[in-house]
């Protein structure tokens, strides 16, 4: 091509060596001109064309390729490729400058590689974001360290180049550094390491919840990196914790729950121990027109005036033999509520327990799992039911233990 050029010169009368000149110009000018049409089509024809595709398809991947700019970063290898292939035509015999514009673009082509990389793994991630594996393995991390390594390799061609040594000389002179390096990035590699054991371990990833008090941390997870896990908390502030810190600390993952049928419904009533009492012939009416625990009275007397009939129990005295008490028959009623209760999952643990007697009264405790998992209304569930149980230990004549407080003493005064 440059001898076409030149040739054409001199047969328009021009002397050999502003010919040669002037081809070799109006060569670096086409070969410039033909990477500038080179970028034109790649972004402009070709890239435009693949977005249009693209933006029709119904799947959704190719779509995070255009946001994550992908195929913009591919497009910017053609005019430096025409440049690469052609550059040494107008330049012939200077070798010099062959070799300086050559490194200069080979530089270039390994920028663009790295930045084509980094938007390569960040459109994985995004990928693999939406489908629901992620949310039991954390590739964040993992995404970063590759970047790492690309960012690394990058750097060391570069120098490479600059220098005009091999790759592999200058990895064998950086053993004398690994201390350093090792110090500089031990963040990383700590969070490499922890990264790598969350995900072995399934201990924590996207969308948990979990607590750790030290750090003030209780919400969701966003994010989990290389170096750092982000936690938004119920406030709507920001957490971040060390990813090394979630390996060598205990915290609190919720996931369990989340996973499972049903969320625990653990609380107890305090029961005053003065209001305590067998059942007299009053109260037994009373309760016989509750619903819930009819079939139970009537079962529970016959039982027991079998029994007491059966050892000769004197009747006289209610300490004599078996009685039915307040409490044990508010016992029955919440355990049969809790049956008949819509939002309470019948096939997971379900217990009306009475605990010990301590300085607060005598804990009657509930112990089971609601169906719906959602905070606001489990909340809302939980408190419907401690309300009708609250409001029916009236009905017994129970009552509910609390500290004396301003007002009663100011009432046992005025008396």
């Amino acid at each position: 091509m440059l001898e076409t050029v030149q040739s054409s010169l001199i047969n328009y009368g021009l002397n050999a060596e502003f010919a040669d000149i002037t081809a070799r110009l109006v060569t670096i000018l086409f070969i410039i001109t033909l990477s500038l049409l080179g970028n034109f089509i790649a972004k402009n024809w070709i890239l435009r064309t693949l977005s249009k595709i693209i933006n029709k398809t119904q799947t959704s991947w190719d779509d995070t390729l255009l946001e994550t700019q992908v195929l913009n970063r591919l497009a910017h290898f053609a005019p430096a490729l025409i440049l690469y292939s052609l550059i040494h035509i107008p330049l012939t015999t200077y070798d010099l400058a062959i070799q300086v514009i050559n490194n200069l673009i080979l530089i270039y082509i390994i920028i663009l590689s790295t930045r084509l990389i980094d938007a390569l793994l960040n459109a994985v991630t995004e990928i693999f974001r939406v489908n629901d594996v992620s949310k039991q393995i954390p590739i964040k991390s993992f995404t970063q360290i590759l970047k790492i390594i690309a960012y690394f390799i990058g750097a060391v061609l570069i120098v490479a180049i600059v220098l005009n040594k091999t790759p592999v000389y200058l990895l064998s002179g950086l053993g004398a550094l690994t201390a350093v390096l090792l110090l500089i990035f031990k963040d990383t590699i700590l969070g490499f390491v922890a990264g790598v054991q969350l995900m072995a371990n399934r201990m924590v990833a996207r969308g948990d919840w979990i607590e750790m008090p030290k750090h003030g941390a209780d919400g969701d997870v966003l994010d989990v990196t290389l170096t750092t896990v982000k936690i938004q908390n119920w406030d709507k502030t920001i957490t971040t914790i060390p990813t090394y810190q979630l390996i060598s600390e205990s915290f609190k993952n919720w996931r369990g729950m989340s996973d499972s049928d049903g969320r625990r419904i653990k609380r107890a009533l305090n029961i005053d121990l003065q209001s305590i009492r067998f059942l007299d012939d009053t109260l037994l009416q009373h309760l016989k027109k509750i619903q819930f625990i009819t079939d139970y009275l009537q079962q529970k007397g016959i039982d027991v005036d079998q029994y007491n009939k059966k050892i000769g129990i004197d009747s006289s005295s209610k300490a004599n033999g078996r009685n039915l008490t307040n409490i044990g028959c508010f016992r029955a009623y919440v355990l049969a509520y809790l049956k008949g209760h819509p939002m309470i999952n019948q096939e997971m643990t379900l217990l009306v327990r009475q605990l010990a007697p301590a300085d607060n009264g005598i804990p009657i405790e509930i112990y089971v799992f609601c169906k719906d998992k959602n905070w606001g209304n489990y909340e809302n569930i939980q408190a419907d039911i401690f309300d009708h149980l609250l409001a029916v230990l009236t009905e017994f004549d129970l009552s509910v233990f609390q500290n004396p407080t301003g007002h009663d003493f100011s009432k046992l005064t005025r008396n």
